[in-house]
């Protein structure tokens, strides 16, 4: 028979042994692996209901996971885009709110939050993010050529690596420039509900980038399996977002493909229509992880329904969009806000309300009538009903019966804004510092009279953390 003393001692053991396990219960470790494409529309999918496009290995992931239909960028063009994956906030609150801008300094991103809790953070192909201060990636594998992704260097990561890790996988597929060869025809393309005028021409060379970017994937996907990473890590398939509503915050450019496949925990063929945003992803994986999510975030953990749940996470859904800083450059800011049905889209600088803009500079004055002049019909403000309209078609916001949606829409908008210390608060029509594409440069793509070039200078601008 054991000794009392050391039946208590084993007693002991065997208790402190079922504390520690259960308070490790959740504290996981998977790895994380996100490959990211690059303009695409939601709808050029099979599993979105494309039945012309090559999307075989989408199309898979999503009958081996979750496939979600109302995952939104707040921000529909490719650095503000993935500056809020990376930081779990708006583009207003991290700084990168127009295309090419660095986010502010001193702030913490995924590689910080995910670092802290053992995991290498690994960037591979396209990066598009600033400043690199801020942006120190445990790895960064850049693309080959400006355009393909390095598999060599990836597969010789995911070979070795002895930690667990969280990989983007950004391709620059299938963002232009589009091959003039081409495996498609006119008669291959399909028509989408938004399409207009002679699209086709441009699909061509789209489809045949999707094509290969499905390549890509397959690649990446074989790789994964080859190293035995499948049933260990989460894999997520998404578009930074929909190249068709590009620089606008129209819902073909806001709302993008998202797809998780977690063998075990996510029901495979499954479909998700909560309303979900790219500032989501990072506390989602902390959540994941049994990391403490930041206050400061803006985005929600939506890991329950990635485990099955059905209730809402978010009440509403912000969005903006601003025409300066790229290549046709002009002054015309929107904000907009969704709820589950309706979505009020407000836009600063429409012809409506261009003369309560201008300030005493008249040169700046210039540069905002040109921005308003660019959008003759594009109204101050504008209201659909999403479940009925999902492509804005149907302006509601003169009729009397919308109203108190419309001043409901309105509060969350101006709070949201305000949270955000948006600048348009604070400013009447505030000029954005450029750093590619200034408003005062004649260039190949931006043509300024002669009598306003070169007429801007520092202190016509907003003020800029960068």
């Amino acid at each position: 028979m054991l000794d009392l003393n050391l039946k208590g001692y084993l007693y002991f053991i065997f208790i402190f042994s079922s504390i520690f396990i259960c308070g490790q219960e959740n504290k996981i470790s998977p790895n994380f692996i996100f490959y990211l494409s690059d303009d695409q529309d939601l709808l050029d999918y099979g599993a979105y209901g494309n039945p012309k496009v090559y999307t075989p290995a989408v199309d898979n992931l999503a009958k081996e996971g979750m496939k979600f239909t109302n995952f939104y960028t707040s921000q529909a063009i490719c650095a503000p885009s993935r500056s809020q994956i990376f930081t779990g906030m708006y583009p207003l609150k991290n700084g990168c709110m127009a295309n090419h801008l660095p986010v502010k300094p001193n702030l913490k991103t995924i590689i910080d939050y995910l670092g802290k809790e053992g995991y290498e953070v690994v960037l591979v192909g396209k990066g598009h993010v600033k400043p690199n201060k801020v942006f120190q990636w445990s790895q960064y594998f850049k693309s080959l050529n400006h355009r393909y992704l390095p598999f060599g260097k990836l597969e010789d990561y995911l070979e070795n690596v002895k930690k667990p890790f969280c990989i983007f996988i950004a391709s620059d597929f299938p963002h232009g420039p589009y091959p003039k060869l081409s495996d498609y025809e006119k008669k291959d393309i399909y028509q989408l509900p938004y399409d207009k005028g002679d699209f086709k021409n441009f699909k061509i060379g789209y489809y045949q980038n999707i094509k290969d970017d499905n390549s890509q994937l397959e690649h990446v996907l074989k790789i994964v399996e080859t190293n035995h990473l499948v049933d260990n890590s989460i894999f997520i398939y998404a578009s930074d977002h929909g190249i068709s509503g590009k620089w606008t915050v129209a819902e073909q450019g806001l709302k993008v493909p998202f797809i998780v496949r977690w063998p075990g925990v996510v029901e495979p063929n499954s479909t998700s229509e909560t309303m979900l945003n790219f500032v989501d992803i990072l506390p989602t994986f902390l959540d994941i992880t049994g990391a403490k999510i930041p206050n400061n975030l803006d985005g929600k953990s939506f890991k329950p329904i990635l485990q099955g749940s059905k209730k809402p996470i978010h009440k509403y859904l912000y969005s903006l969009a601003t025409m300066q800083n790229i290549q046709n450059c002009k002054v015309f800011p929107s904000r907009a806000v969704r709820d589950k049905r309706f979505k009020l889209v407000r836009n600063y600088n429409s012809m409506e309300v261009m003369a309560s803009n201008f300030g005493p500079n008249p040169v700046v004055n210039q540069f905002i009538r040109i921005g308003s002049e660019s959008f003759p019909n594009v109204p101050y403000e504008e209201l659909y009903d999403l479940k009925v309209d999902p492509y804005q078609q149907n302006n509601l916001i003169n009729k009397p019966e919308f109203m108190d949606i419309k001043n409901r829409l309105s509060l969350a908008l101006k709070n949201w804004m305000i949270a955000q210390d948006d600048f348009l608060i604070h400013e009447k029509m505030p000029l954005i510092k450029p750093t590619l594409h200034p408003l005062d440069r004649n260039s190949k793509w931006n043509k300024v009279s002669m009598d306003l070039v070169n007429k801007l200078n520092e202190n016509d601008y907003t003020e800029a953390h960068y």
